[in-house]
């Protein structure tokens, strides 16, 4: 099955569009797929497929009372399908105190049990729950993290569990240094969890026109590390939409939501966004990348013609399999 963490060190990277994305377009592929977002920020992925209405009761069951062993409910109840027909297990603000809980846990269990704390799995707790507990391999073909960006407990729980990253990337001078660091990171996460972690591949996202964006993704695109099978060009608009209609790029073309001023107000619609050929190339190039980690880092065999029914204008049909794209700016 496909397991893996879309993860960046630094932020403005589309990590969270980019989990969405993903995670349609496999399901799209004919796959079974869910999401576990461990980011406790409001701007997270939980928001973005509009799941998660009891994310701030403190009295509500969510996924730290199961990574602790403490749940209020079976775990099945913590999942919710999103409209576009991921799973969902949503974010809660419990998150946020994730490391204070856990060094309780570790308290009473090492106090009990006689035990060093070195001796206590505190990374392994999610992949105990996830395959050992639940089996969630039984239930889906591909499950995927959108985690807390900060290299600390829940962060590692999660590479822990799914061993493969997927990376976005800025196409800029920081982005480049995050280039330079991908390996020493991978090393370094494996040796603090003493496992092997894949990088399944760099994205560079937010690829603009500028000679600097420009140069940055030929480095990120000819680097003879890991792969970078696509470069997602600028697409602000698209993917600031993807929030307002509370779903994938492919949601925003398909019902063709748009963001525009309406008597000295902003509002978003579906119905209003023209159809244009750079953004249904962008929906091609995400479509190439769940196809690119389906097929070439997890060898499973997946439907590659993307097929877009857009309100009003009929389909749109792509077939990515087995072809290169250049960077569309």
């Amino acid at each position: 099955m496909i397991t893996a963490v879309v993860y960046s060190e630094s932020g403005g990277t589309f990590k969270t569009t980019t989990t969405a994305n993903l995670a349609v377009a496999l399901e799209r592929m004919g796959l079974d797929v869910c999401v576990i977002d461990l980011d406790p920020q409001e701007g997270n992925l939980t928001s973005l497929f509009d799941v998660g209405e009891f994310r701030s009761d403190p009295d509500a069951d969510n996924i730290v009372k199961h990574i602790l062993e403490m749940p209020d409910g079976p775990f099945e109840d913590l999942i919710e399908t999103s409209e576009e027909g991921v799973d969902v297990i949503p974010s809660h603000d419990m998150l946020g105190d994730f490391t204070s809980n856990l060094e309780q846990k570790i308290d009473y269990e090492t106090g009990m049990k006689n035990m060093s704390r070195e001796e206590f799995p505190r990374y392994e707790l999610l992949y105990d729950l996830l395959w050992d507990k639940e089996q969630l391999h039984e239930r889906y073909d591909a499950v995927l993290i959108d985690p807390n960006a900060r290299a600390e407990d829940l962060l590692y729980n999660a590479i822990y569990a799914m061993r493969t990253l997927v990376a976005p990337v800025k196409p800029a001078g920081k982005g480049n240094l995050s280039l330079g660091g991908l390996e020493e990171l991978v090393t370094n996460m494996e040796q603090h969890l003493d496992i092997e972690v894949g990088l399944s591949c760099v994205v560079p996202s937010g690829v603009g026109q500028t000679n600097a964006h420009q140069q940055y993704t030929k480095q990120f695109e000819n680097n003879e590390y890991y792969p970078t099978p696509v470069s997602i060009p600028n697409r602000e608009s698209l993917m600031d939409t993807m929030w307002e209609a509370r779903g994938s790029a492919f949601k925003v073309l398909e019902e063709r939501w748009k963001t525009f001023e309406q008597d000295g107000e902003m509002v978003s619609e579906p119905g209003q966004r023209g159809v244009r050929d750079r953004e249904l190339e962008t929906a091609r190039d995400l479509y190439s990348l769940a196809a690119f980690i389906a097929t070439e880092t997890f060898d499973i065999d997946v439907d590659t013609e993307l097929v877009l029914e857009i309100d009003g204008y009929g389909e749109e049909r792509f077939d990515v399999g087995d072809t290169e794209r250049e960077v569309t700016a």
